[in-house]
């Protein structure tokens, strides 16, 4: 499917930007059947699938949410649709509602989304 604004169902959740592939979010660039969550970027409100999403369609750089941000809803759950705090998002490996596991190796882009560490 070659459709940028594959998610705007709005009985779906919220509506996620960028080369969605599937209604769970996943993208061109990040597609296991562990990718299922959408990050809201800080800078626009919008949610993506991933930074590279955002760097493809947006007009602006993307910022991290701060650490005093981390109660922000920022996360979706791709399979049931549930916000999620960033926190919430941080301290788990599943979707809290439908169990859903979330890939671990996104953590490993924390720092792009999330200002990470006592800056």
């Amino acid at each position: 499917m070659d459709n940028f604004d594959a998610l705007s169902d709005s009985a779906r959740g919220p509506h996620v930007y960028g080369p969605v592939i599937d209604d769970q979010t996943r993208c061109v660039h990040y597609r296991t059947s562990k990718d299922i969550v959408a990050l809201k970027f800080v800078c626009c409100g919008r949610y993506f699938p991933c930074y590279r999403c955002h760097e493809e369609v947006s007009d602006h750089p993307a910022r991290q949410w701060s650490l005093h941000q981390r109660d922000e809803t920022a996360i979706l759950c791709g399979v049931c649709k549930r916000e999620l705090t960033i926190a919430i998002y941080m301290a788990s490996s599943r979707c809290p509602d439908c169990l859903s596991e979330f890939n671990e190796r996104c953590a490993l882009h924390y720092d792009l989304y999330f200002e990470v560490g006592d800056n």
